[in-house]
């Protein structure tokens, strides 16, 4: 029987291992032991399989830059910069793109990089693979700093605030090339690209309620104004998921392109705006986009406190475990 003190709640991974052995009853230890290896192996493999790299460290070779383009294929992302056009490449196909605590930092990084190049006019996100992102990396809940779960929540809120921050602070046009599924934080921040362009594979998901969360990347501002608040709240609150054309006709994407022709017809689409004037292209941006950034800043950090208090809840827990457990089977 399982005899063995409870781990703490939020450990997410750990906990669901303590409640498989002690679901396993008055079992000898010998089977039991068994019965719980093979409980154990199901569920930390599928939390792999669907959120990334367990606890993912950084990495002195984790991402590539250079003045024209990365050509380290093991990077988490990739860059490049080529006539005007800065391209960001999420580089986890693996994972489906999953964003680990690491590929959080690069993407804040690339975008401060593109900001300031004078070589660079306009920057370009997509997506290695079938994948735009499966949003963030669920291995993210399982490491635990000594400090305790408070301590991971307060990190993580700061990390996400720094990382959305990015994205409304970027001075230049900004382009999503979804090329495929995109969930979570890699939807919620379209909002803030100037222009979003999908592949007819595209799909777009934001399941905070059935993960216990909440809204983040100002998508509580944005979506009302995007789509209208009914249909915004049908994302937001109910998870409905849109495909390529319902996100076209809701005003999250500017134009769905066949998947066979996506890639070159953004890139001619992309190409064709940097040849313009770069100040104009900057300045103009700032004008549309400008006299919103401290509004932005303030939703950004209201979301991200509610965040923090609700990752540490249990209700959040219970949520996550439960999907764990559900990819497990």
């Amino acid at each position: 029987t399982c005899n063995t003190a409870a781990p703490s709640a939020f450990n997410f991974v750990a906990k669901a291992k303590y409640e498989a052995w002690k679901a396993l009853g008055p079992m000898s230890k010998e089977a039991a032991q068994e019965e719980y290896i093979a409980v154990v192996n199901k569920l930390v493999g599928s939390s792999s399989d669907a959120s990334g790299k367990a606890a993912a460290t950084p990495s002195t070779n984790s991402t590539a830059t250079s003045s024209n383009s990365s050509s380290n294929s093991d990077a988490i992302l990739l860059t490049n910069c080529q006539n005007g056009v800065y391209t960001i490449t999420l580089n986890r196909p693996a994972k489906k793109n999953a964003f680990n605590l690491e590929m959080y930092n690069r993407l804040a990084d690339a975008l401060r990089d593109a900001g300031s190049r004078s070589d660079a006019s306009v920057a370009v996100i997509t997506g290695n693979g079938d994948y735009f992102s499966s949003g963030n990396d669920l291995s993210n809940f399982t490491n635990i700093p000594p400090e305790g779960p408070k301590a991971m929540a307060r990190d993580a809120a700061k990390l996400l605030e720094k990382f959305v921050g990015s994205y409304i602070d970027f001075p230049k046009p900004l382009v999503a090339a979804v090329n495929g599924p995109a969930f979570g934080i890699m939807v919620t921040t379209l909002a803030l690209c100037d222009v979003v362009y999908a592949s007819d594979k595209a799909s777009f998901s934001t399941p905070f309620m059935s993960l216990g969360q909440s809204p983040e990347g100002c998508a509580s501002l944005l979506f009302p104004e995007i789509m209208g608040i009914s249909r915004a709240n049908e994302v937001l609150l109910m998870g409905r998921a849109l495909n390529a054309g319902e996100a076209k006709e809701r005003n999250l994407v500017a134009e769905v392109f066949p998947h066979h022709e996506f890639a070159s017809t953004v890139q001619a689409r992309v190409a064709a705006m940097a040849k313009q004037p770069p100040k104009s292209l900057m300045f103009s941006k700032q004008l549309i986009r400008g006299h919103r950034a401290a509004q932005l800043h303030q939703v950004n950090k209201a979301e991200c406190a509610l965040l923090e208090e609700r990752w540490v809840s249990d209700e959040c827990m219970a949520a996550i475990m439960k999907f764990m457990s559900k990819r497990a089977k």
